[in-house]
């Protein structure tokens, strides 16, 4: 990697390597910037430009090597490095996140489910056995876990990364809804899908208008 890459790049290169791999599942061997940007959803521009952070530039008229550039958008996320990961909270999305096989096949193997509560404790999910918050610290130690996943009510995921911070995790991705703050020095990324269907709602009244009768939604 010649330089360091922007954040926004880094969002979009996951994005251009599942173009890439449904490209090289059909044994597709070059890919135009143009291809590829009509497959990401952005711009040829963008896609250049993206991928020039990588050291790569393709080929005139010809474009990108497929399974070269998949290397390098490998690199550059550093999938070649298994990085495991524990899910805390195992209510049912911390479980249907736990079913997921799409983590490993990126990875990022999940390696340890973890909840406060004695009724969980000692369950298997997926072949994993749930362990008690409580013992984090030590997990996190044997499994030399770098990512935590909270997927805890709100009221409880402030407490739970400062666990993980405390525990040594050194990334953090929450599906809580709720502000978190953790150090400067720990990567934090939020998924909130409440607030992405609401977003998603926003799109869908512009464009399916109610037709007729009272479209008043104030409170």
């Amino acid at each position: 990697m010649a330089r360091e890459i922007p954040d926004a790049t880094v969002a979009r290169l996951p994005i251009y390597r599942r173009s890439l791999v449904e490209l090289a599942s059909t044994g597709a061997e070059m890919v135009s910037s143009a291809a590829l940007a009509d497959l990401a959803g952005v711009n040829a521009a963008k896609v250049r430009k993206d991928l020039s952070y990588l050291g790569t530039y393709g080929v005139r008229g010809v474009g990108y090597d497929v399974k070269f550039l998949l290397r390098q958008i490998g690199d550059a996320l550093g999938l070649d490095i298994e990085t495991p990961v524990v899910i805390v909270g195992m209510g049912n999305l911390g479980q249907a996140l736990a079913h997921y096989g799409g983590f490993s096949s990126r990875g990022f193997p999940i390696v340890a489910l973890v909840d406060a509560s004695d009724a969980k404790v000692g369950e298997v999910v997926d072949g994993i056995t749930i362990s008690h918050i409580d013992d984090l610290a030590a997990i996190v130690d044997e499994h030399a876990i770098a990512v935590g996943i909270i997927a805890t009510p709100a009221e409880a995921a402030q407490a739970v990364a400062d666990a993980l911070v405390a525990a040594g995790v050194r990334s953090i991705l929450s599906f809580a809804p709720s502000v978190l703050h953790v150090p400067e020095t720990v990567p934090l990324r939020k998924v909130d899908l409440a607030t992405e269907l609401q977003i998603l709602g926003y799109y869908q009244q512009r464009e399916s208008p109610a037709e007729g009768g009272n479209t008043d939604k104030s409170a």
